[in-house]
């Protein structure tokens, strides 16, 4: 099989289901945004100091590919052969949230995101599943039949890796800098 079909020369895309529509289209540009978040993702996890961490976003790497097909799916027919989206992610999530969260200093003030590099792919990740959001809510407000799993996972996956982005930095010893207003 070839990875080039030639058939997206004239910026248009098939979705699951059947139509094609523009590259720029909102849905494409929201299951894109998925991609880009699961290669970050992929990323934190190659470079995570903490092992457990490391496991649990590479589980969470599957579910962003699944909602990323769901996303891609435009009617029942494109839905028809894809896997539920996992009912439990949100509370794994936030399990794994409180429990980094028992090792780490209260927070004072906002942080600026930075400290070591791999405290920054975290909030690049982050930064970018927050984009995921607002194009998956963008998109719902397009199209009612977007499962609202979606847009609620991605909330708590940007509260998730905030929390690894600074548990990241207490493992490694980083300083978190607060934020200061110069005015």
């Amino acid at each position: 099989m070839k990875i080039y079909t030639r058939s997206g020369d004239e910026g248009t895309t098939g979705l699951l289901g059947g139509n094609r529509v523009s590259k720029a289209d909102i849905r494409i540009e929201s299951y894109g945004t998925l991609d880009e978040l699961n290669a970050w993702l992929g990323l934190i996890a190659d470079e995570c100091p903490d092992t457990h961490q490391s496991n649990f976003v590479r589980d969470l790497q599957n579910d962003i590919f699944l909602m990323g097909s769901h996303l891609a799916a435009e009617n029942e027919k494109g839905k028809s052969y894809l896997n539920e989206l996992r009912e439990g992610v949100i509370g794994e999530m936030e399990s794994e949230i409180d429990h980094m969260t028992e090792v780490l200093p209260p927070l004072k003030n906002f942080i600026l995101p930075g400290g070591e590099k791999r405290v920054s792919y975290v909030h690049i990740a982050r930064t970018v599943c927050r984009r995921a959001e607002r194009l998956a809510v963008h998109l719902h407000t397009v199209d009612q039949s977007v499962d609202k799993r979606i847009i609620r996972t991605l909330n708590r996956l940007s509260d998730y890796l905030f929390t690894l982005a600074r548990y990241t930095s207490h493992i490694l010893g980083a300083e978190e800098k607060p934020w200061i207003s110069k005015t």
